[in-house]
């Protein structure tokens, strides 16, 4: 389903673009939107992982500089039946995580430095499994190109005029990087609305409590998290990747709240909570 999602997020953008180049340029605008379309569409399926880690500066984790990590990320991806996903660590304080990669052979595991200093070792393990969890659901490729895209198209939005044409031939150009900028807002809420799923997250947080045995440390990663990012917000990145995140990190930029990828996390916790109870009852 996820890459159904994924093959009519592209086609979307394609048919938009096509749609906006011939309504400006005729031919000239519609060469240049194809041109455009074929670039972003190919990238953010091949290179949309990299695209979204340069997006935050992420650096790859050494096993010398995070030991007990990759010790963790090897143990719980083998007992999901995982290959073993690459480690990326961003240098921002505002504790967060998130899974990328377009399936479980090519997947990535990103937190950040904060997500390592602020939570304990059990609550940190919740918040692997849960990330553990996307990547063998296969949420990640939807996500991550969803993410790719819009950062993609905010990019060629800021970009300046087209060089090298001649004057009169430099018209359809400039209207066309202009209109994007003018429509990227909506476009990409559209988007992004339309692909993803904020149920998504209480399966992730439902498969990682099973996958650790301890639904209470990942509700108490969740309360750590949500606190913290309201004093340690993220000073980089896009709203537009915030489905990526396992907590919206963007969650008081006015935009961001128009896009529903998170439920609110008082039911998250309340669920992971229940799920405790009943793990106990089972026990006695």
């Amino acid at each position: 389903m996820n890459y159904l999602k994924t093959a009519m997020l592209l086609a979307i953008l394609t048919v938009l673009l096509l749609w906006v180049g011939l309504s400006l340029g005729d031919r000239d605008g519609l060469m240049l939107a194809s041109l455009l379309a074929i670039t972003i569409n190919y990238g953010s399926y091949r290179w949309s992982d990299k695209i979204v880690l340069r997006m935050y500066y992420a650096r790859e984790a050494t096993t010398a500089q995070a030991p007990e990590l990759y010790r963790m990320v090897d143990e719980l991806a083998r007992r999901a039946a995982l290959p073993i996903p690459k480690i990326f660590i961003i240098p921002e304080e505002s504790p967060n995580a998130f899974a990328t990669g377009r399936n479980p052979q090519h997947a990535t595991i990103v937190v950040t430095a904060g997500l390592l200093r602020l939570l304990n070792r059990e609550e940190i393990e919740g918040v692997v499994a849960h990330e553990l969890s996307h990547i063998k659901n296969r949420d990640t490729l939807l996500m991550t190109v969803a993410a790719a895209l819009t950062g993609s198209l905010d990019n060629f939005a800021g970009m300046s005029k087209p060089r090298g044409l001649s004057s009169q031939r430099r018209w359809p150009g400039n209207l066309l990087f202009g209109l994007i900028n003018i429509l990227f807002a909506p476009v990409a809420l559209f988007l992004i609305q339309l692909t993803v799923s904020p149920a998504r997250e209480f399966l992730a947080d439902e498969s990682a409590a099973r996958l650790t045995g301890d639904p209470e440390a990942l509700a108490a990663g969740l309360r750590k998290i949500s606190d913290w990012s309201q004093y340690l917000p993220l000073r980089s990145g896009l709203p537009a990747t915030a489905p990526l995140f396992i907590f919206n990190p963007f969650s008081s930029n006015r935009m961001a709240r128009l896009i529903n990828t998170h439920p609110a996390i008082e039911a998250r916790i309340e669920r992971l909570e229940a799920m405790s109870s009943r793990h106990l009852v089972a026990l006695v």
